[in-house]
Formats: C-alpha cells, structure tokens, sequence
C-alpha cells in the first residue's frame, strides 16, 4: 500500500519544519498544489518570544502562541491564541483538503490540540483521500495521534542531526509514488 500520510517528528530544534517547508518547495516546483498551514517561531533580540501560523496558500499569518497573549491555554510560558488557530491553521487546513492536491500540517502538538477547529480539520485532512505531509510534536499524546500512527496508509519518520539534509528527499519521493496512482 502507497502511504498517503507522511508525518516526521523529532526532538525540538532538530529541523522538522525546516523538512517539511523543503519537501513543500519540491512538490511545488513539480506542480503540485500545496495547501494547509506551517508554524515557525519568532524571535526577538534572540529570545524566542512565540510562533507564527502561515497559511500556505493565502499567505495569511497569525499567532499561535505568544509570551504576550493575555488570553488562551497557557503551554510553558506562552498562551495559545486559540482565535488565529482556528481562523488561520484550521482554515487553511480545511481549505487545502477542498482545493490543493497536498495537505501540509505543521505542527499536531500540545498547542494546536487546544483547538477543537484544528482536530476536525486534521481529522479531514486525514479521511479524505489526498496526501498529508506533516509533523508531529515528539512528546504530544493524544487519542488523535495514536489513530493517525496506527492507520496502515500512514508512514512516521524521525528528524535527526544525520538525516535532515536529506530526509525531505525521501518524503518527496514517497508522495509523488502516491500521487501518480492517486
């Protein structure tokens, strides 16, 4: 069986969105549409002070999580703002599963699973029938990451130091195999 969910996971720091933005950028230039949205963190004066949601296909940027918010579930020392997670990330989630040929999630992690809206659009993403690339948090438990780990047409690659300069090669070539048969 082709796998048509790719996910890699990691410890923090080690690249995982750095793979997934490169494997994104491959399937790009070989024409494939790519939706659903990225996370990065935002740094200030070399103190990271947050992270950014980017919805890939419109551009559209909010907070995840901010040391500032005043409001929303308090992950360490940020507050998760639940409002740009649902109107940006679980959006753009939902609008990739409708318009793009390649769904992107990053992250499903302990600040995204806050997000009721952001659990129905990846449980979407992953019931419809198009290819998911994503990454997981390395730690996160939830009932929503053990049935994505335990699907057959679901595949979990670890980032580390060794392959991250080359992983997204693999990933890349696992979904064009998916999607020509698709």
């Amino acid at each position: 069986m082709k796998k048509r969910l790719l996910f890699i996971t990691g410890s923090p720091g080690t690249g995982k969105t750095s793979v997934l933005l490169k494997t994104i950028e491959v399937l790009k230039a070989r024409g494939c549409s790519v939706g659903g949205m990225v996370s990065r963190e935002v740094r200030t004066c070399g103190a990271r002070v947050g992270f950014e949601i980017l919805d890939i296909s419109s551009g559209r940027r909010g907070w995840l999580a901010h040391v500032n918010q005043k409001h929303g579930p308090r992950i360490g020392k940020y507050r998760v703002n639940l409002e740009d997670l649902d109107n940006i990330g679980a959006e753009a989630i939902a609008i990739a599963v409708e318009n793009a040929d390649v769904v992107a999630i990053d992250e499903i992690g302990p600040m995204e699973l806050h997000s009721e809206r952001f659990k129905e659009a990846v449980k979407k993403a992953v019931e419809s029938r198009k290819l998911v690339v994503g990454t997981v948090h390395w730690k996160a438990r939830d009932r929503l990451i053990e049935e994505i780990s335990a699907r057959e047409d679901a595949e979990i690659y670890r980032v580390t130091y060794e392959n991250r300069g080359n992983l997204h090669e693999i990933l890349v070539e696992k979904a064009a195999g998916f999607l020509e048969q698709a």
